[in-house]
This record gives C-alpha cells, sequence and structure tokens, in this order.
C-alpha cells in the first residue's frame, strides 16, 4: 500500500513510539477494506510496538481501523482510507496513542484530561479537503489524552448512504454524541470552548493579564506574518492576535505566483509562515476576534487598548491591523438557508459531496473558473454565471474552461435566487441582464466566487477611517487616521490584492511602527509616577 519512500519516513516516525498500539480492523469486501487492511499490515511491518487484529464484530461501520492503546483505554477511528490530507492525521494518531508527547501546553492538555462527559465524535471528511485535517486532529488529539472522547474520520466518498441519511453538503461535518455539533473549519480551543463552558472565561481572564506589547498585530494572514516578523527582529515585544493564523490563504489550494516558489498550497505556505513567526518568540494569539480599538486619548495608561469580543482587552504601543477580508456572498433569498447545504464557498473542500451531479459556480474571475475547472473533474456538469458581459479571468483559464466539456458559460446573468426544497438546494433562478428574462438551472450545488469584502466591521465605532467600500484607508507608509495605528494587506485601500503585496504591506506597515515607536516615548508607569 505504502511506496518504500513512505515507508522509510513512516519508520523514522513510528521510532518515537513508547507504548503499544492495537490497530483494531472491522472490514468488508469493498476494494477500500482491502486497502485498509494492506495499510494497517504495512504500518504493523515497521514498528514492533504496533499490532493488528482482525475483528468485524466490533463496528457495523464497515471499513474501520482503530488506533487503540489498550492501556489507557484511547480509540481513534478512520472509516475509510486516511490517506492524502488525512494520511498525516493517521500519522499523528499513531504517534499519540503510542505515548509520543503531544504539543499542546499544560493548561489545554488539562482542561481537556478533566472533560467528565462522554463524547462519540464523528467527523466526515472528504480527502481533498485541506481544512479537514484540522478538525480530525484537533479531536484526535483530545482522544489521545482523554479516554472519555472517541472519535471516527469518515470519509464521505465511502460512506455515501450515512451522508445522504444525514443530508450532508459541506465537510467537514461533525456530529456529537450523534448531534450536529458544528461544520467547517475548528481549531482545538474553538472546540474546547463548546464541549467546556467556562473556556472563553477563563482565557480572556488570562488575556487580561498580558503585559503591553510595542507592536501588536491583529489578523495572522501574510501580512500579519510579515509585519510581526519585521518587528520581532527589531527586537522588540510583538504580539499576534487573530481568529485563526493564516486567514483566506488557508482555503487556498494552488499558489503559482509567489515569486521564487514555483508552486505550493495554502496550509503548506501558513506553515511556513507560523514557523517563521515563532522562531522570533512572537506571542501568537489566536481564536479571538477583535471588536474594537481605542487611541490613547481615550484611555487612561497612554496604551492602544485592543477590545476583543471574548471580553479581554490587549494594550500595545502601536498596533498594525491586517485582519483581512472574506468571501463575499450574493445576498440573494435562499443563500443563507441553505449554506452547507448546497451553497458553497469551497469547491477544493465540498466539491467532492457533489460528485455525478449538475452545480453551478457563480462568478467569472480567477477563482471562479479555477472552481470550474477543478470540479468539472469531480461532477457532472458546471455552469458559469457571470455578472459582467465577459471574464474577467485570465486567458488562459478562460480557454481551458472553454476547451473542457462539461463546463458552460453564461455571462450577463445575475443570480437572483437560490432554490431549494426545505432540506438541500435543488437550483438557482437568474436574470438574463440583456432581455430581463427569467431562468432557472436544476442544480445540487452553487460555489460562489464574487470577490472578497474586507474584515473592517470591527472598526466602525473607532477613530480609524474607513472608505465606502469599507477599506482602511491609509498613507504611503501605511499609517491610519489613528495615532500609532497602521494597516496592511487585503483589508487596506491598497489595490491589487495578492499574497507578494500583503507581505510587502506588511513589512512595510511594520518599519513605520517601529519609526513611530522611537520617536514617541514609552507610557510611564503609574508606580513610577509615585
Amino acid at each position: 500500500m505504502l511506496d518504500q519512500a513512505m515507508k522509510q519516513q513512516l519508520q523514522s516516525y513510528l521510532s518515537n513510539l513508547k507504548s503499544d498500539v492495537q490497530l483494531r480492523l472491522s472490514l468488508d469486501d469493498s476494494d477500500t477494506g482491502s486497502k485498509l487492511a494492506a495499510l494497517a499490515a504495512d504500518i504493523a511491518s515497521l514498528s514492533s510496538l504496533i499490532s493488528v487484529v482482525r475483528d468485524d464484530s466490533h463496528s457495523e461501520r464497515k471499513p474501520l481501523m482503530l488506533v487503540e492503546n489498550l492501556e489507557t483505554g484511547s480509540a481513534i477511528g478512520f472509516a475509510g482510507l486516511p490517506m492524502g490530507h488525512e494520511f498525516t492525521s493517521l500519522v499523528l494518531a499513531l504517534l499519540h496513542s503510542g505515548g509520543h508527547p503531544i504539543k499542546l501546553d499544560d493548561d489545554t492538555i488539562a482542561q481537556i484530561a478533566a472533560l467528565d462527559t462522554p463524547l462519540n465524535v464523528e467527523i466526515f471528511i472528504s480527502l481533498s479537503c485541506q481544512n479537514c485535517p484540522e478538525v480530525v486532529q484537533a479531536f484526535n488529539m483530545m482522544a489521545a489524552i482523554n479516554p472519555l472522547i472517541t472519535v471516527t474520520m469518515i470519509d464521505g466518498a465511502a460512506f455515501q448512504d450515512e451522508v445522504k441519511a444525514r443530508d450532508i453538503l459541506a465537510v467537514p461535518s461533525v456530529f456529537v454524541n450523534g448531534e450536529l455539533f458544528g461544520q467547517g473549519r475548528m481549531s482545538l480551543a474553538e472546540i474546547l470552548g463548546k464541549v467546556d463552558s467556562g473556556a472563553a472565561e477563563k482565557r480572556a481572564a488570562r488575556l487580561n493579564q498580558q503585559a503591553p506589547f510595542d507592536v501588536l498585530v491583529v489578523g495572522g494572514g501574510p501580512a500579519g506574518a510579515s509585519a510581526a516578523i519585521y518587528a520581532a527582529r527589531k527586537g522588540i515585544r510583538t504580539g499576534v492576535v487573530a481568529e485563526r493564523f493564516g486567514g483566506q490563504v488557508q482555503d487556498t489550494m494552488a499558489i503559482e505566483n509567489f515569486i521564487s516558489v514555483k508552486t505550493t498550497t495554502g496550509p503548506k505556505l501558513v506553515a511556513s509562515l507560523e514557523e517563521h513567526v515563532k522562531e522570533y518568540g512572537v506571542e501568537v494569539i489566536t481564536e479571538q476576534r477583535a471588536a474594537n480599538i481605542k487611541g490613547v486619548e481615550e484611555t487612561t495608561d497612554g496604551y492602544l487598548h485592543v477590545e476583543l469580543e471574548s471580553g479581554a482587552v490587549l494594550k500595545a504601543r502601536s498596533v498594525i491591523t491586517s485582519t483581512g477580508a472574506r468571501w463575499r456572498e450574493m445576498k440573494v433569498p435562499g443563500e443563507q438557508a441553505y449554506r452547507n447545504k448546497g451553497v458553497a464557498y469551497c469547491p477544493h473542500c465540498d466539491g467532492p459531496l457533489f460528485k455525478g451531479k449538475r452545480t453551478a459556480v457563480i462568478g467569472g474571475g480567477n477563482s471562479g473558473i479555477e472552481a470550474a475547472i477543478d470540479l468539472a473533474g469531480i461532477v457532472e456538469h458546471v455552469t458559469v454565471l457571470e455578472f459582467a458581459d465577459s471574464l474577467r479571468a485570465d486567458q488562459v483559464l478562460i480557454d481551458k474552461a472553454n476547451a473542457t466539456a462539461n463546463i458552460d458559460i453564461i455571462t450577463l446573468a445575475e443570480t437572483t435566487q437560490v432554490l431549494g426544497d426545505g432540506e438541500r438546494v435543488t437550483g438557482l433562478e437568474y436574470r438574463d441582464r440583456n432581455s430581463g428574462e427569467l431562468h432557472r438551472l436544476e442544480l445540487a450545488g452553487i460555489f460562489v466566487q464574487i470577490g472578497l469584502v474586507p474584515n473592517s466591521e470591527w472598526l466602525k465605532d473607532s477613530q480609524v477611517t474607513l472608505s465606502a467600500r469599507g477599506e482602511i484607508e491609509i498613507d504611503a507608509r501605511g499609517a491610519t487616521s489613528l495615532e500609532g495605528v497602521f494597516a496592511a494587506g487585503d483589508v487596506t485601500t491598497v489595490p491589487y490584492k495578492q499574497i507578494i503585496i500583503a507581505m510587502g504591506e506588511g513589512a512595510k506597515a511594520s518599519l513605520a511602527a517601529f519609526d513611530h515607536l522611537i520617536r514617541n516615548p514609552a507610557p510611564v508607569a503609574q508606580a513610577e509616577l509615585a
């Protein structure tokens, strides 16, 4: 099942096992079952601490492989073949079940260990989903720490009957004790915030104890990472606060225009950015959303205050805002009602759920045409609807789409509503902007790819000036209208929303923030005045 290179690499990882791990197989006669058995045999051949047992009566869901530590009672399941993006999840499950240290802080491990309610977690994924492994791995770590928690990753493509029965139209979809727990990307902190009612308050209290930062970066995308690195290299106290590190780039699969790197993926680039940022000792605070910012004239201690939705307040001598942007919604009837029920925004994540079905892509820019080309290899048919009279994508993409037999492109098409049966999408309605005539398309899925909206709502009550489009207005140095506050990246008025441009803008804003610091003395603590 595994080639020799993968076996050698996996064997080096498995040398870190400290205790016995058992692979319990419940198999059927499917091709997936045969491959899962072969995978288990390959893994067991690489370590004397790993054994395989066959127990077809153990589970009604087959094929299934349970990674078990019989001594601690932990059980982590993989229903389907955990390859593709999920192979890393399997490797980590083996290591954590076998006693290799889990890279979490002591407080988080203690919090997970203290959970006293049994949790049976089922995570429906697609092997091509780049967001799914983070969710799977978060729950798997919880299961390795606390035996009251059992987790099963379920490949939706291998268990279509379950997907249909539960009306799953987006991945990852997480069920806990049989009830829908959440859909889409979730971090460990978010998960703990939902299963441990006091987690958010405890974390807010800890954040309130943070010492003031010299530079606090709000947002963890490419602009924020660049700003943090440039600040930390000056030897000053630097922090990053973000909802998630990486931002929108986490959802980008193919990156082919990052100079000096021929091709990479969003998750790989984000992992490299995070590693680089942490190398400089930057304090990275995730799972926090900014709610407001107050200038030094509004506070009593001479610091800028960044208020968080959790209730915590972070203080800093300077702030760099790099909160990026998010997918723009159609704002038509039915879109919200059928979100994750046929309306999707990530073709790489959710495309496999529409295998053999008819779909539409809204938007004829690069992201829209790329999505159509990707989907064409999976679904029965793709219709691209573009509001303007021509496509805005690069010509090479347009040519490829036109040459793909199961892609149709309709221009001057205004989507007017999403249609459904109350449970899932059944189609959409659009208006021909030339004739005014209404048309209907019968569809199972709609992928919205119509651009970005700046994440600047949290600044609406602040002194930071926004443009008519909601972008932060900045000068040539990245300075905003509020003294000591700078901004960079997709959230600003800088044109051309590109990763490489955002990084350059982040560096520039950071240099400007440092210049601000050396020209303005630090606030004097009240104790020093006494």
